[in-house]
């Protein structure tokens, strides 16, 4: 698959698709309230963790593909700040959407031959499936959302 291509459907899930849940991030999160998004349901992650979750992931990958080191650590993948008022919850809004199309582009800008090469060791595979892996962890994550503010909004 060619960069552009790989790009776009990550903007899909984040920023503006809706061909495969028919939704994105964005629709889900945007004009939210920041009470509802940090209302925990049962044991359930709430919505701005699993959100502040696929932001963790897309910040450290935006750090290798500009050249730096990988330092995201699957056991700090939960470890924020409290949001804690609604200026909280569109700061972060903000920089996930920003760090979202920074990610898009550093992806179109990859050659093919790059998205083919191993992802900081061998043993992660390559960029592109890495790439992938973002793309559809962020739709498993993605319909977490969507189920949480269903029960969310229903109440």
């Amino acid at each position: 698959m060619k960069p552009s291509e790989i790009a776009n459907r990550f903007r899909e899930v984040i920023l503006n698709g809706t061909w495969v849940a028919n939704t994105n991030f964005k629709a889900q999160l945007d004009n939210t309230d920041w009470q509802m998004v940090t209302t925990k349901l049962d044991t359930l992650n709430t919505i701005a963790d699993l959100a502040q979750h696929i932001h963790y992931y897309i910040q450290g990958l935006n750090e290798v593909f500009r050249g730096g080191t990988l330092d995201i650590k699957d056991r700090y993948s939960f470890d924020f700040p409290p949001i804690t008022s609604q200026e909280d919850w569109d700061t972060f809004l903000i920089r996930f959407w920003k760090d979202a199309e920074a990610f898009a582009v550093l992806v179109e800008q990859m050659s093919e031959d790059k998205l083919k090469s191993a992802f900081v060791e061998e043993k992660y595979g390559s960029y592109e499936r890495n790439i992938e892996a973002m793309i559809e962890h962020s739709y498993y994550h993605l319909g977490q959302i969507t189920l949480l503010k269903k029960r969310l909004t229903a109440q």
